[in-house]
């Protein structure tokens, strides 16, 4: 293990992450807040523990290893939600202890959308804005911005980039050398931000609240600046621009890519996860209103649709927006839309959950075990459109799969035994580890209600769905460590 780089290139990235807090300082001075102080702290002891942390090894240039890469991506993301916390812990508005403080960090950083905060009309602008810009960061992953400058820094990417970036299969690039993927991804996120963000200013929004919900929409995070979320504005536009920018940011990245190259749309048609993906979100909301006019929930059966559409995409693709409160919908609807959140985005997308690539493998899995007892003699293979998939692929997802749902039962058993009531661990679970937001029961509308040490335990489950697990449970093994 190279203790050494691996220090250099964290100190490196608390460095970088010291001048984030810059924007909300100067919007917090701007406006005259109270909160101006505490991010001035915040930068301050964040960007002295990166420099004492990178000086004593700045000349180590080493050559990452694999197990390398997995240390600095969990230190990374563990230290940085962490350090995250500080200027909601040092704000006097809103008063938050360290474990809100912590959990609000967490949740923004791993996209989420989780929060511990009431009355978000009222909160200094700084405030609103750094929780927004904590998703936006975290949307596509400060990893992978990092390895797009690394080359400036004499340090290698692949193993950061690889260990990073969601999905079952990595080792698709865009381009040769993995800055210029980098590079390319976040181009891509940019441009996307800022299109989402002129959409909603056209629709209605200030120029405050429009940038605020392009970075919460692209990074597929669900934090606002309103209590009420998009509700707040009443507006079916708006409510479509959030749909449409949504569902692109659930897509794989590489298929934008892919489709401003080759000026054509073909790509995402050709997609077999694409198109899983865009049929599930399809035949989910189809099932959703049909179920809402049965039961007559709306007057109206246009709102049953608008509702059903916004809420079934942005649960689906775990962004956490809300136009209304979902848990009050009839019969299975509920649970119906956190199961959608279990599946996720796609692959290679800002979004969390198992992802689609993987659900269709186990279903595809599952179809070959239906051949092979019917035909015992026969040879199946697992396609992905006209690809085949390796058997190797097949067990790797079954190994996800696994692991997920254990972690997911042990961390259950701890939310019982922080007295929480099962509807409430359960759902909140579901949410946190999916990276979701909103959940049921005691949590419907803020998770601030909630012991400090569920709080703690769902911000752990956060940072695992982020991770996709593996990339975090691996640093528990004892072959890890071993040279």
């Amino acid at each position: 293990m190279h203790f050494a780089a691996i220090a250099r290139i964290l100190g490196i990235l608390l460095m970088l992450f010291s001048l984030t807090h810059v924007p909300p300082l100067l919007l917090s001075l701007h406006d005259g807040s109270d909160a101006s102080g505490s991010f001035a702290l915040a930068l301050g002891i964040t960007l002295l523990t990166g420099l004492l942390t990178w000086l004593p090894v700045r000349g180590r240039r080493e050559e990452l290893r694999v197990r390398d890469g997995y240390l600095i991506t969990a230190l990374f993301w563990i230290v940085l939600a962490c350090f995250g916390a500080m200027p909601f812990y040092f704000s006097p508005v809103p008063q938050m202890d360290l474990a809100d403080s912590l959990f609000e960090s967490f949740s923004g950083l791993s996209t989420t959308g989780a929060t511990v905060l009431t009355g978000l009309d009222d909160l200094p602008r700084a405030i609103l804005y750094y929780r927004q810009q904590l998703q936006w960061l975290g949307g596509m992953g400060i990893v992978v911005l990092a390895v797009a400058i690394m080359p400036m820094l004499g340090v290698g990417g692949m193993q950061l980039y690889r260990s990073e970036m969601p999905g079952p299969i990595k080792d698709n690039k865009l381009s040769p050398r993995i800055a210029d993927t980098a590079k390319t991804l976040w181009l891509i996120y940019c441009g996307l931000t800022v299109l989402c963000a002129l959409a909603y200013w056209l629709a209605g929004m200030d120029g405050f609240d429009a940038i605020g919900h392009s970075f919460a929409t692209i990074a597929i995070g669900g934090f606002s600046t309103h209590d009420a979320s998009i509700g707040h504005f009443n507006s079916a536009g708006i409510e479509l621009i959030a749909v449409f920018f949504m569902v692109l940011s659930g897509m794989n990245f590489s298929l934008h890519f892919l489709a401003l190259h080759n000026r054509s749309l073909k790509a995402y048609w050709r997609d077999a996860e694409c198109r899983f993906y865009l049929k599930l979100l399809g035949s989910t909301v189809l099932l959703t209103f049909i179920v809402l006019v049965l039961y007559q929930h709306y007057q109206q059966p246009e709102l049953a649709l608008r509702h059903a559409l916004f809420q079934v995409v942005t649960v689906a693709t775990t962004t956490g927006f809300s136009v209304t409160d979902f848990s009050a919908w009839p019969s299975f609807l509920p649970y119906l839309l956190l199961y959608t959140a279990f599946i996720g985005a796609c692959a290679g997308s800002t979004g969390g959950g198992m992802k689609v690539m993987r659900v269709m493998l186990l279903l595809r899995q599952g179809q070959r075990e239906i051949q092979r007892l019917l035909h015992p003699s026969g040879v199946f293979t697992v396609k992905l459109g006209k690809r085949s998939v390796p058997d190797r692929v097949i067990e790797a997802v079954w190994g996800f799969s696994a692991v997920y749902l254990g972690t997911f039962f042990m961390l259950m058993l701890a939310l019982l035994a922080c007295e929480l009531d099962p509807i409430t661990a359960f759902s909140t679970l579901a949410s946190c580890m999916n990276n979701l937001g909103p959940a049921l029961g005691d949590a419907t509308f803020h998770y601030g209600t909630l012991p400090d040490t569920a709080k703690l335990i769902l911000s752990l489950a956060m940072i695992l769905g982020r991770l996709e697990v593996f990339s975090l449970l691996i640093l528990f093994t004892p072959a890890f460590w071993r040279y």
